[in-house]
């Protein structure tokens, strides 16, 4: 890839090379028609172009034409049948493909487009939390959990925690590579969230300077080991929710200080335009994440929002951080706790009902192919994301079209019909039919 841009082109040529030395676990007297590349190629095109039916369209077009998009946009040499597209992909390791991310997003930050995820407390902000992707009674695999329901029966699910680069007020979110909550080798505990994020962050903390990061999330990650964690072993900073009935402890050193003036106070008074509303803002400093003598000492802060006229209540929520707060500061940290909530609605929510599909059981497999698909689905939303934030042509094919169903509909009718010989050929005959071509972003 380029280092001047984020041309799709450069992109497919870059993934083609890289995913050209992908492990081939097939034995020598094997058909060996189609490669582990054209496997990988293939799935993620269907991915990218939000279509099941993507790769049939080629092969007819292969067929009449000579040629397919297959090939000239996605760098398919042979377009494997979907059977066969599970057997190349399924001994992958979903693990081969987070090395993809952090060049995409290495690139991004190189070429400065990544500052645009800068906050008001001169971090980046990194949102975590889990999503599910898979349940079934039925079908289950090496790398499904299991849970059983009241009734007795086994549920097999998968799941995994998918963090993120927020920013309030930003729209796009920066997916990062996922980390899977599977069963772990010799341990009889069930994997579960916590111990994902912890793995997560052993593998991915080098990317990152110290005090560079404020991870977000809810009250499952304000964990006394996982704050320690962060703050002693990898030297970031946390907001993250925490609630009264999981932090007894903590809470009672709030309310003595609060019975003693120790607790510090902010009030806002919000126009929405319609009604007023009233901000109140809690806070203190140095208390005690749990009980006991070598406890953690973080800061605490509430944000209570009431409708001014009637006094209901709004919004009411509370954080732990390791920033330091300060009446000045209070606003900005109670509203990047709160852009949390971008991982789960501009994100989980995009991969599962804005055309990823997330939740649909793409091929299930013996080994980690579901895993290994899901890896590919966030990669086409993360490079559809740079997009967005990075390539002009994009950015003006977007805004002219708006929705974005209605961009990804133009793209399956085109490559349905036509063949293109790069990314830059269709978006410029899209460019040319909507008369937009030479209109400034």
């Amino acid at each position: 890839m380029t280092k001047q841009n984020h041309r799709l082109q450069d992109m497919m040529t870059c993934f083609r090379r890289r995913w050209s030395t992908a492990p081939d676990v097939r034995k020598p007297s094997n058909n060996a028609q189609y490669t582990v590349a054209d496997g990988i190629l293939a799935a993620f095109a269907v991915f990218f172009m939000q279509s099941s039916s993507f790769l049939e369209h080629q092969r007819l077009l292969q067929s009449k034409k000579g040629r397919s998009n297959a090939r000239s946009l996605f760098q398919v040499e042979e377009i494997p049948s979907d059977p066969q597209i599970r057997n190349l992909v399924d001994p992958l390791s979903s693990a081969y493909f987070q090395d993809d991310f952090w060049y995409l997003l290495d690139q991004m930050k190189e070429q400065q487009h990544v500052l645009q995820f800068r906050n008001g407390l001169n971090t980046y902000a990194i949102a975590l939390d889990g999503v599910s992707f898979f349940s079934s009674e039925k079908i289950s695999c090496s790398k499904c959990l299991k849970r059983e329901d009241r009734s007795g029966v086994t549920h097999f699910y998968h799941s995994a925690i998918t963090p993120v680069f927020v920013k309030p007020g930003q729209s796009q979110v920066l997916p990062l590579p996922p980390e899977f909550i599977v069963p772990q080798d010799g341990s009889q505990k069930q994997d579960c969230e916590r111990a994902a994020a912890k793995r997560w962050l052993a593998q991915h903390q080098q990317h990152f300077s110290n005090h560079s990061v404020t991870y977000l999330g809810d009250d499952l990650y304000a964990n006394h080991p996982l704050c320690q964690l962060l703050v002693e072993t990898y030297r970031q900073f946390f907001i993250f929710v925490c609630k009264p009935e999981s932090h007894p402890g903590l809470y009672e050193w709030i309310a003595f200080l609060d019975k003693n003036n120790g607790i510090e106070k902010v009030t806002h008074r919000h126009w929405t335009g319609k009604s007023g509303e009233i901000w109140r803002y809690r806070f203190t400093q140095q208390v005690p994440l749990r009980n006991g003598s070598d406890a953690l000492q973080v800061n605490w802060l509430e944000l209570v929002i009431t409708q001014e006229e009637t006094g209901e209540i709004l919004y009411q929520n509370s954080f732990i951080t390791n920033h330091a707060i300060t009446m000045t500061n209070v606003i900005h940290l109670a509203q990047l706790g709160r852009t949390r909530w971008k991982i789960e609605n501009e994100n989980n929510n995009t991969l599962k009902t804005k055309g990823y599909h997330l939740e649909h059981n793409f091929g299930h497999g013996q080994q980690d192919l579901a895993n290994v698909l899901t890896s590919l689905n966030i990669l086409a939303f993360l490079i559809h994301t740079i997009q967005e934030l990075s390539e002009p042509a994009y950015q003006r094919l977007r805004r002219a079209l708006g929705p974005r169903k209605t961009f990804f509909n133009d793209l399956r009718a085109l490559t349905r019909y036509m063949v293109f010989d790069s990314w830059d050929d269709l978006f410029s005959f899209m460019e040319e039919g909507l008369d937009i071509a030479h209109v400034p972003p």
